[in-house]
């Protein structure tokens, strides 16, 4: 039996999981959450061979859940599913331990043989991330500015360029705003910013606000 913890906020998608999965294998028990709390305390209390999480959840982010997911049982397989292209957070959920990364489009096509291929300790990957893997490693030094932030603060500059106050961000992550404003002067200084208007231009011309 294949047991697989589906955490995503939506229940339509969540159900659309669920029944490819179903179709997909034949012996398969598959439980949900929705959120990322829910999730870290299934993971906890059970064994899981696969966890399929979103990315963006209330609370708590999937990327903030992978990195503690890790840290608790660092051997289950994490495939995770966002709306967010493949250019913004493949290489982010790679590095902070995940096994694969897949658009939401591309679920009823790529699910299931996404899930055979982690369950096998392999990392399942597209043509496009594979390219750009390779890239990265011929042209490091050419990486844009954001690649070289933290995974919070990518978090941050996303939600301040798409025009979130520092209170609203500390709110919606549950830090303190001196934290959030923190991680805020951080960003300007790494990238060379002056303020939010350069910041969200940056954001745009990259690309990072869909």
């Amino acid at each position: 039996m294949i047991r697989i913890l589906i955490a995503d906020d939506h229940i339509v998608v969540r159900r659309g999981l669920r029944q490819i999965l179903i179709e997909g294998f034949s012996n398969v028990e598959i439980e949900e959450v929705g959120d990322a709390e829910l999730l870290i305390k299934n993971v906890i209390k059970f064994d899981w061979d696969v966890i399929i999480s979103d990315l963006s959840m209330p609370g708590r982010s999937g990327l903030d859940a992978l990195q503690q997911i890790k840290q608790i049982k660092p051997s289950i397989p994490v495939l995770i599913l966002s709306i967010h292209p493949e250019e913004q957070y493949a290489l982010r959920v790679l590095k902070a331990g995940a096994s694969g990364y897949l658009s939401k489009d591309m679920a009823a096509e790529e699910l299931v043989g996404a899930v055979q291929k982690v369950m096998l300790g392999k990392k399942y990957i597209t043509a496009s991330v594979a390219e750009k893997l390779a890239t990265l490693l011929d042209q490091d030094s050419n990486k844009p500015l954001h690649e070289y932030l933290s995974d919070r603060e990518f978090s941050v500059l996303k939600q301040l360029a798409s025009g979130k106050s520092v209170s609203e961000i500390a709110e919606a992550l549950f830090l303190s705003v001196t934290t959030v404003s923190t991680y805020r002067a951080r960003i300007m200084v790494k990238m060379n910013l002056k303020n939010n208007a350069e910041l969200t231009l940056y954001a745009m011309e990259h690309h990072l606000l869909s």
